[in-house]
């Protein structure tokens, strides 16, 4: 009986995740919002946004979780993005070290601007968790669209980020770390 259980919850579990491998979503394309959020991590996320702000769809970007000794000479350097757009159009978030803190960064700079809509852009498979925790820290009076950067992460990586995903919505629908 308790095999059968076991069998049944691990056939849940890997249907689960080629649902999850069949779901990563791509780049959004040319909607506009009030704001665009890149989380650091992967490569081509900072790329990514700075072209969506360049091409103005959006007003300002925050770049959530730099590292404290960054600052935006040298990332405007590094991304050949001239130094006038980090000056006017993009604040760096120093205080995220994980995807929940991205979120609560988030938060308070959506809510500092007053912005009904924003792009979150990170990798592919990281957006369905990054979005849980925003939606779940903003709630229901901001509009939060994903914008998958395409990347080629191992197996063992998906795997984790599925998990925490099944993990993070079970806490969310026990009413546990809101």
């Amino acid at each position: 009986m308790i095999a059968r259980i076991l069998g049944a919850i691990a056939l849940l579990w890997a249907f689960g995740f080629v649902l999850f491998l069949l779901a990563l979503p791509g780049p959004l394309g040319d909607v506009k919002t009030d704001g665009i959020v890149v989380l650091t991590g992967a490569p081509g996320r900072i790329d990514h946004g700075i072209a969506l702000l360049q091409r103005h769809l959006a007003q300002r970007m925050l770049i959530s979780g730099v590292a404290p000794e960054v600052r935006p000479a040298e990332l405007a350097a590094e991304y050949h993005s001239p130094p006038a757009l980090f000056a006017c159009c993009i604040d760096l978030g120093h205080e995220a070290v994980d995807t929940r803190s991205n979120a609560e960064e988030t938060a308070s700079w959506v809510k500092h601007h007053h912005y009904h809509s924003v792009r979150i852009v990170t990798s592919d498979w990281h957006l369905a968790r990054a979005r849980l925790e925003l939606g779940n820290t903003l709630g229901s009076d901001v509009t939060v669209l994903g914008d998958g950067v395409p990347n080629n992460p191992r197996l063992a990586l998906l795997v984790a980020e599925y998990n925490k995903l099944l993990l993070r919505r079970a806490a969310l629908w026990l009413g546990i770390g809101q």
